[in-house]
């Protein structure tokens, strides 16, 4: 098992207290975000100017002055109010790799080969895009490049044409934040010669590269944003080296952080507790914006694998987390994003329990909620999603 695989989901532990609310317009209380030690308005207003020292005696308050500030104060509390009318902000996002223990426990060969999708796996993709559309949205995806060396990728052009955005997973399912060449895949710890003599860095960057390039000849597609292989608890804060890869490789966000929670004993029904922090996690589970300039926009807990592989839990266990997660998300304005696998799903969720649960949470909601893609949740982070813009909520920052 490769350190980072999203078979392998980061250590377990209980998530902060406090949330880095850098989450602009989907937590309304959410106004403003420290960065540089200066503190800047979250819904667009300028940076804070150094204070200078005024010609006039304190206790002088022009006319003109007096009314500006009458202004701009107005424009705050519009500006707040706009932000809490924006709706929630609900993603549906799978994984396209082949799963370790499924679809039998025994089964493991997949490590080897994340790309060679089966026919069960893309049939079920196709199925919940279909289904993710049929409610007026979107399904986003994440493609392997090694995928796209199978012959017949009609069904992968068929979800791109039907408006489903497909990002970047890399092209072998490679950790990102390995620093030896045994760490980055299973395939090149048994056939090491394919990358002798190169630094990890740069066959982890040539893996990225390599599936953008793939997207784009076989599939006539940009690449829609970038998620990591596996999550991180710390997301890439840690890992500025690879924030700025990411952002020379065309990236503006990546999808690399999964908060840690509790999950309980393998094959026992989740306890209140377990739920309890599964749902508490949510609050670290929001989109920020590193120091670089790259937008994060983590993964929302309890996962499939997570679920599945780590907690042995049953369907009706999953279905139960997936609810409290969605529902707490829409009570408190917060962003989720639904982290799943076909390979994995065709088994457990045949019916598509999951994603149809999603899917009505949100009708349920009457407009306090919507379907929306990734790269709309980076956009609110970043106030540039057409909601935002059109009334005036863009956040000053600038993209590197």
């Amino acid at each position: 098992m490769p350190p980072n695989s999203n078979e392998s989901l980061p250590k377990i532990f209980s998530p902060r207290e406090e949330m880095q609310r850098l989450n602009y317009g989907t937590i309304g209380k959410s106004l403003t975000r420290r960065r540089g030690g200066a503190e800047n308005p979250a819904l667009g207003l300028p940076n804070s100017a150094p204070p200078r020292e005024s010609s006039l005696p304190d206790a002088t308050v022009t006319r003109r002055g007096f009314l500006a500030a009458g202004a701009a104060a107005g424009l705050v509390v519009t500006l707040a109010r706009a932000a809490d009318q924006l709706p929630v902000l609900i993603a549906i996002t799978l994984d396209l790799e082949m799963s370790r223990n499924f679809p039998t426990w025994e089964t493991t060969h997949w490590d080897y080969e994340k790309g060679n999708l089966n026919d069960e796996t893309k049939k079920y993709a196709v199925e919940a895009a279909r289904r993710v559309k049929e409610r007026s949205g979107r399904l986003h995806f994440f493609a392997l490049g090694s995928t796209l060396e199978q012959e017949k990728i009609d069904w992968l052009k068929q979800i791109a044409e039907a408006g489903h955005p497909i990002g970047n997973h890399t092209y072998d399912h490679v950790n990102v934040k390995a620093t030896k060449a045994a760490d980055i895949q299973f395939r090149f710890q048994r056939s090491p010669w394919l990358i002798e003599g190169r630094q990890p860095i740069d066959v982890i960057r040539e893996n990225i590269r390599l599936t953008s390039a793939a997207l784009k000849s076989r599939v006539r597609i940009e690449a829609a944003g970038f998620r990591t292989p596996g999550g991180f608890g710390p997301g890439l804060a840690d890992r500025e080296d690879v924030q700025k890869m990411l952002l020379g490789l065309g990236f503006k966000w990546v999808s690399s952080k999964y908060p840690g929670h509790a999950i309980g004993p393998a094959m026992q029904e989740p306890t209140d507790e377990t739920i309890r922090s599964i749902v508490a996690a949510q609050k670290e589970a929001q989109p920020l914006i590193y120091p670089t300039g790259l937008i994060e926009v983590p993964m929302s807990p309890i996962s499939d694998i997570g679920a599945f592989r780590t907690g042995r839990w049953k369907l009706e266990w999953f279905l139960r987390a997936i609810r409290a997660g969605v529902e707490w998300s829409i009570e408190n304005r917060a962003c989720y994003d639904f982290l799943a696998h076909p390979s994995c799903l065709y088994v457990v969720d045949p019916k598509f329990q999951a994603i149809d649960l999603i899917c009505d949470l949100v009708e349920q909601s009457r407009g306090r909620a919507r379907l929306a893609t990734l790269e709309e949740l980076a956009g609110r982070a970043r106030g540039q999603e057409p909601e935002a813009r059109d009334q005036g909520l863009g956040v000053s920052t600038s993209d590197k």
